[in-house]
């Protein structure tokens, strides 16, 4: 069983950073491709920034692009986000997850991604 466990989470002014990790444990974690998504009270969930298993290829939503960096260690199994020049509507619940490795469409669907972690907070204070 696949678990993902997110942390880096807090409270930042704006302009500031944060850092989210997400630990995967099992032995696979090298061979998925792994998503950011990200849920703000009262809207539905939002893709964040995508990476492919090796860290080849990098996808971002037009509002973080430029601002949010996503990496992994597959040696680590850990998956990060680092976040720059944060702003208040970056306030939410932020979760990573694991890409169906036989889901073909686009990485920003959340219906390509099969394990969820639990979600950390990020609030951003103006």
């Amino acid at each position: 069983q696949v678990q993902l466990v997110e942390s880096g989470g807090g409270l930042v002014q704006a302009g500031g950073s944060l850092r989210l990790s997400c630990a995967a444990s099992g032995r696979t974690f090298s061979s998925y491709a792994m998503g950011w998504f990200r849920q703000a009270p009262g809207k539905e969930r939002e893709f964040v920034a995508a990476i492919t298993w090796n860290g080849g290829n990098t996808y971002y939503a037009d509002s973080v692009r430029g601002r949010f960096t996503i990496s992994r260690d597959n040696a680590k199994n850990t998956v990060y986000l680092q976040m720059n020049s944060l702003k208040p509507e970056d306030t939410a619940v932020y979760y990573c997850a694991r890409r169906n490795a036989y889901y073909s469409g686009t990485y920003s669907a959340d219906n390509a991604y099969e394990y969820w972690g639990q979600g950390t907070q990020v609030s951003v204070s103006s």
